[in-house]
């Protein structure tokens, strides 16, 4: 459920914003940092989804401390937010958007491997990476999208 509702907070971003095919100014990218904290307010108006509510919260984080909304680190970030800020990057990076054209499956995965400690968790990098060596498929699946 929180690879699901990760950005359902984008709702209350204008489209302007969230479809802008050229780079964000200071004051966008501050507007599209709020997602993650109405993400967060919104599943947690829903009861059942207390437990996807860090996950929504706390996807943005980077590893190394740089990330969004409270700048967490390492551990601190909940391993749930950590995972999807993996799989979520990948996907961004495999999909055309507005901006650009898709860097591809190959670029991705060096990608996520020059950042693993930087930006996204070594072990969900690893663990990302080693199963889709080993199920290849699983890359193509829409399911995969997050």
């Amino acid at each position: 459920m929180g690879a699901i509702l990760h950005d359902i907070g984008k709702i209350g971003i204008p489209d302007a914003v969230l479809n802008k095919p050229g780079r964000l100014t200071t004051e966008e990218y501050e507007l599209m940092k709020q997602h993650a904290a109405i993400g967060a307010r919104i599943v947690q108006s829903v009861g059942a989804l207390q437990g996807v509510v860090p996950i929504v919260r706390y996807h943005q984080e980077r590893y190394d401390g740089s990330g969004y909304p409270e700048g967490l680190k390492g551990e601190d970030i909940p391993v749930g937010a950590r995972i999807i800020g993996v799989v979520d990057t990948y996907g961004a990076m495999t999909e055309d958007r507005v901006y650009r054209s898709t860097p591809g499956h190959d670029k991705a995965m060096a990608e996520l491997q020059r950042l693993a400690g930087q930006q996204f968790d070594p072990v969900a990098v690893g663990a990302f990476i080693n199963l889709l060596e080993e199920r290849p498929d699983l890359a193509e699946r829409p399911a995969m999208r997050v």
